[in-house]
Formats: C-alpha cells, structure tokens, sequence
C-alpha cells in the first residue's frame, strides 16, 4: 500500500477499490459518496466475492474496518444474559446474533457451506460471513474443497469466526422444507442441535448461541422448529457432562414470544417473566 488508510472512509474506499478491481464486470460502477450507499456496496461485493485468494494488505484493512464497524455497533457479552427460570444452562436472547461475544454463534449454512452469495441478503448465512470478513468463505472453501461433496443435513463444521465477536462459527445445514413437515425434516432439524452441541463439546466451549435453523428461507414452521430446538438441546444439556452454556438468539418477536412460551412456560403467570 503506498499510503495506509486510516479512517474508516478510507478504509471502506480502498476495500471497495480492490474488490472493483478483481472484476473486469466491475470496472463501471462509480463508488458512491454517502457512507449508507458505500456500505451496502462493500457489503454486497463481499457477498459476490468467489473464494479466492486475497493480499496479505487487503486483508489487514478489512480487519481493521470491521472492527471498528464491530465496536461501533456494539457488542453483547453473553455472560450478561440471564438465565431462564428453572434452568442456568440455558439463555433466551433478541438480537443480532454477530453481535454476540460467546464461544460460537451457529450459522443455518446451505449445502455449499460458502455463505450466501445473494448481495445484502438478509438470511443468517449473509449477516454472519458479512461481518466474518471474507476470510470465512475462503476457510469454508478450504473444508468444502477436503470434503470434496456438499454438506449433509444434520450434521456441523467448525470454522473461526474471524472479525465477529464470537471466536467460532458451526456450521450446520437444516431440512428444507416442502409442503407438510416430514418426520425426516424433524429428525434432520433435531441432528443439527445434538451435532453443534457434540461439537461444541469435544471443542470445550463453554457457550454457544443458536439462531432459528431452518425457519427461514428453508420454510420450517417456526413454533415447531421451537419445540424440536428446546426439546433436542435440553435432553442433550441433561447427558452432556460439561457446563456450556446455551443461548437460543432470536430475532423476530414471533419467535421470541414462541421460544418464551417454550421456556418460561407458567413462571411468567406467577409474575417472573422478566427473568426468562
């Protein structure tokens, strides 16, 4: 780099430069000068980008730009939550689940397991390989590449989780769902939590947060991926010798008033709601 940024403009320009640069496809697209419309180009240009190899140089500015991004958004410390009544292994959280310092944040991956290549997307896939940094595609690449077939239903990888503040990311693909739920999409759905919490185990972390695997794009009804999720984890939680911590993160109040239902059950009749 002849001069090295040092703001987070000029971070967000160069990054943006050398991306535009990678593509012949690019060479006519103008970065725009509000900081909202250049973000969403960063943003949708990681999201493009096939994993390939990347300059040492590159990478320390993208690092050094999501975090700062990362700080200026905010982080949640998972040991902050609380507990819900009855159980101190198990946490119920509302929010943007890259903003969770925990162990491993669980990502509802596709079968390709590289991230969503949909620009600005909203799926879970999107949100966390945008805030990883492209580091994550290039490490999934790597795994997908040794596998040498797509991921199956059910099961979990282990990556880092590069520029988020959770230190790891497990990968899981849930069922897709067609028509009615089949007892082959429920049984898919429950192997996607005992293989993250197995995982988690044999990696000695002691908190990991799920999102909702499988209830959106892949069509899962919500109330009944709860119920399999809450389900799968407690009995898992009741055999497992170690003490980890396990956060159910939801980010639709649908979701969070299912999972409350779930969890809290009567406690929030005799007045203790707040506590779950």
């Amino acid at each position: 780099m002849n001069h090295t940024p040092e703001t987070q403009q000029e971070r967000r320009i160069y990054l943006i430069q050398n991306l535009l640069n990678e593509d012949a496809q690019y060479q006519s697209i103008v970065i725009p000068e509000s900081e909202v419309e250049q973000k969403q180009l960063l943003r949708a240009l990681f999201n493009l980008r096939p994993p390939m190899p990347v300059s040492p140089d590159f990478l320390a500015v993208q690092d050094e730009y999501l975090t700062a991004e990362k700080e200026r958004i905010g982080i949640v410390d998972a040991c902050s939550l609380p507990t819900v009544p009855g159980n101190h292994r198990i946490f119920l959280w509302q929010g943007d689940i890259t903003t969770l310092q925990a162990d491993a944040i669980v990502n509802a991956a596709n079968s390709a397991l590289l991230g969503c290549f949909r620009p600005l997307h909203s799926c879970i896939d999107n949100l966390i390989h945008s805030g990883s940094g492209i580091e994550l595609r290039l490490c999934c690449n790597e795994i997908m590449q040794k596998q040498g077939h797509e991921e199956p239903a059910g099961q979990a990888k282990i990556t880092p989780g590069y520029n988020l503040p959770a230190h790891y990311v497990l990968h899981t693909v849930g069922p897709v769902v067609q028509g009615a739920v089949t007892p082959e999409d429920e049984a898919l759905l429950a192997s996607c939590y005992r293989s993250c919490l197995d995982l988690a185990q044999q990696q000695h972390l002691t908190s990991i947060a799920f999102c909702c695997i499988s209830t959106g794009v892949f069509h899962f009804p919500n109330r009944r991926a709860a119920e399999i999720a809450v389900r799968t984890v407690e009995g898992c939680l009741a055999g497992h010798n170690s003490e980890i911590r396990v956060i159910f993160d939801v980010y639709k109040d649908e979701d969070d008033a299912i999972y409350r239902e779930l969890l809290c059950g009567n406690r929030e009749a005799e007045g203790k709601a707040g506590e779950c």
